[in-house]
């Protein structure tokens, strides 16, 4: 930036007072030779170039030369040189000065551009950054032009994309970056930079395709700036747009998954009690009913199989409600024990001659939760166990205070679970592949489990080896409700 008029008029006077003041110190403060007071005018001529430049530098050599003829050269006090080694001398300073005064200046000047290119460069990567941050394209395109103005310190923002022909602004001013210059700026496919008005246009490119164009107002960056911002802006348009496909194209892959799974559940889970009650209908309204088989077994089959089906569908209502966080939590101090012990009396029938070995030492502190929720929760760790273990295999429940929590683990001694299983054990209507044809089962105990642990504040986790079993362990907080005292 060249400095203003007055201010140069200042540094011209600053330049020639530093004159005055060597000549006046070496002229009647300090008696040295004429060598030592070139040098010295030397140095104060190359400090003066590289603070202000080469115009103040050169007029102070020519005043250091005129200064030095007439004050410290024979005859002193002339203009005139006596001896024409003088002469020679005389003119080495005033071309080593100048010279000097060049290349210091020259100096300076590659110094602030190379200043000024790393800050460019250190905007740049900052800009980069914000731009990684953005989730869609939506929010991308509104957030450009703000990052624009915060990071490069413009006045004012805009972006325009041709695609869908809208323009999104930021910064005081906005509206003065005029839409038809943002056009051209993209049909053009080439900056304009106006100095005098401080306002630049560029395109914003996608290799060598021009996408669209970005406008900013104020002090204008480098035209290899303004190309490289075009191509962050073109290149993060791009990837928050494949992102979002591939975000779209994950959701269809679940969602064909969770149908698969669900047709899979409804194929061997719902079809079994269907048929058995279709059978026992048929039977009934045949005319040997009452032969072989009595009415009485056939309606406890038809009871017991309506009862599964309402199991299964509880179990796919309750889920739904889990996830619409419809589910609301009585929670109260309760010890850990006394849960393990309700839900083993709730499945008592189911387990048969089961044995569970329950390991949970009464000095565990109590933990705040819903008493009929986490007793579920237990419910269905101790009925998965029991039916992917053999029957002869305990099942051990453990607890342990870990921290702020106690954790409750359900271990059995089936055959495992293979580690890429154990990522995605808890998702809904999930089954082990060996197995889903083995139990009977709709893959919704374990997810149920999960979100009324993390319903709690919670964590639940499987460690499992094949062919030793698994465990399966959930933590909930301590109860820190404070005691009221009588």
């Amino acid at each position: 930036m060249r400095p203003r008029p007055l201010e140069q008029v200042v540094q011209l006077a600053a330049s020639l007072a530093i004159v005055a003041g060597i000549t006046a110190c070496f002229r009647h403060l300090l008696d040295v030779n004429e060598t030592t007071v070139a040098l010295t005018y030397l140095l104060a001529i190359l400090a003066v170039s590289a603070l202000w430049g080469l115009t103040v530098a050169v007029v102070m050599s020519i005043a250091a030369m005129l200064a030095f003829n007439f004050f410290f050269l024979p005859p002193v006090g002339t203009f005139t040189i006596a001896d024409p080694k003088n002469w020679v001398a005389l003119g080495a300073f005033l071309v080593t000065s100048i010279l000097a005064s060049q290349l210091s200046s020259r100096a300076r000047k590659e110094a602030e551009v190379a200043d000024r290119r790393r800050r460019e460069i250190e905007r740049l990567y900052t800009f980069s950054q914000k731009l990684l941050g953005e989730g869609n394209v939506i929010q991308l395109m509104n957030a450009i032009p703000n990052h624009i103005v915060d990071t490069f310190e413009a006045g004012a923002a805009a972006l325009f994309l041709p695609e869908k022909n809208k323009f999104y602004r930021s910064g005081l001013g906005a509206l003065q970056l005029d839409e038809d210059r943002l056009r051209d700026a993209y049909s053009r496919d080439e900056p304009a930079i106006d100095q005098h008005a401080g306002f630049c246009f560029a395109p914003v490119r996608l290799g060598v395709r021009p996408i669209g164009s970005f406008g900013i107002s104020g002090a204008p960056p480098s035209r290899q700036t303004l190309e490289a911002l075009g191509t962050l802006i073109g290149i993060a348009i791009e990837r928050a747009r494949n992102v979002e496909l591939l975000g779209k194209a994950e959701a269809d892959r679940q969602g064909e998954r969770l149908k698969s799974a669900l047709l899979d559940s409804i194929t061997h889970d719902f079809r079994t009690p269907l048929t058995s009650i279709k059978a026992s209908i048929t039977t009934l309204l045949s005319n040997g009913a009452s032969g072989a088989i009595p009415q009485r077994e056939l309606l406890i089959v038809i009871n017991e199989e309506c009862d599964r089906l309402n199991h299964l569908v509880e179990e796919a209502a309750e889920m739904a409600r889990l996830e619409a966080g419809e589910v609301e939590l009585k929670l109260e101090p309760v010890h850990p024990r006394e849960i393990v012990e309700a839900a083993l009396a709730h499945i008592r029938n189911a387990l048969g001659p089961r044995e569970v070995r329950v390991e949970i030492p009464r000095t565990l502190p109590s933990i705040r939760a819903d008493r009929d929720r986490i007793r579920e929760v237990i419910g269905h760790l101790v009925d998965n166990a029991h039916h992917y273990s053999p029957i002869d295999k305990p099942i051990r429940i453990t607890g342990e205070a870990v921290g702020n929590s106690v954790v409750i683990s359900v271990a059995d001694q089936g055959s495992g679970i293979e580690e890429l299983e154990q990522g995605i054990i808890f998702d809904k209507f999930y089954r082990g592949k060996d197995q889903r044809y083995l139990v009977q089962g709709t893959g919704m105990g374990l997810p149920i489990a999960k979100a009324l642990v993390e319903a709690h504040g919670g964590s639940i986790s499987v460690t499992s080896q094949i062919g030793h079993g698994s465990v399966f362990s959930f933590a909930i907080p301590i109860d820190r409700t404070p005691v009221e005292r009588a």
